[in-house]
């Protein structure tokens, strides 16, 4: 009888070179990463950019950045495939990205935030996400063009920001594929 689960090796042998990356289409959605002091939760943000096909990771703050081996100890090689760029000023990043027509979706409980599962998508997109206990700062808050944040029904307010950036973007990528089919 055949095995269920499909052997690592194989796995291996189908994914893609980094040179065949640069021919897959990337997803219109980027994340700006503001301040996240642990540098297993940015290689951890890398990994899920790069199996969702983000277009771009706006590094900013005090927010590691490649290269750096305790880094790739978690990205396994994807901040080698995704797209990145290290900004010192969050708002800064924000301006710039605004200034390209790209809609800024910050990822906290504001006072006007609603479930990300309700907001409009229109892309191209970069959502914010933040401090692991402060979260985003309120400045760049400020200029987000959408707050929304995911439902918590557990005891905890709010996930792993690492967690919380693969939630956003595979539910951001898959309403991308929902409007692109019509």
């Amino acid at each position: 009888m055949a095995e269920i689960k499909r052997p690592n090796d194989e796995l291996k042998a189908a994914r893609p070179t980094l040179k065949e990356i640069e021919f897959i289409p990337r997803l219109p959605i980027s994340i700006l990463v503001e301040n996240v002091r642990s540098v297993h939760n940015v290689g951890s943000i890398f990994r899920s950019a790069d199996g969702f096909g983000a277009e771009k990771i706006y590094l900013t703050g005090y927010t590691a950045y490649p290269p750096r081996e305790d880094l790739h100890k978690t990205a396994l090689g994807s901040e080698d495939a995704v797209p990145w760029e290290y900004v010192e000023e969050s708002i800064d990043a924000a301006k710039k990205i605004k200034a390209a027509g790209i809609n800024l979706i910050l990822i906290e409980q504001t006072r006007t935030s609603i479930p990300l599962y309700e907001i409009k998508h229109d892309f191209p997109v970069c959502f914010i996400v933040g401090n692991e206990v402060t979260g985003v700062s309120e400045e760049l808050s400020k200029l987000a063009d959408v707050h929304a944040e995911l439902p918590m029904r557990g005891i905890k307010q709010s996930l792993n920001v690492s967690v919380a950036a693969g939630v956003v973007g595979y539910e951001l990528s898959r309403a991308f594929g929902i409007k692109n089919e019509k």
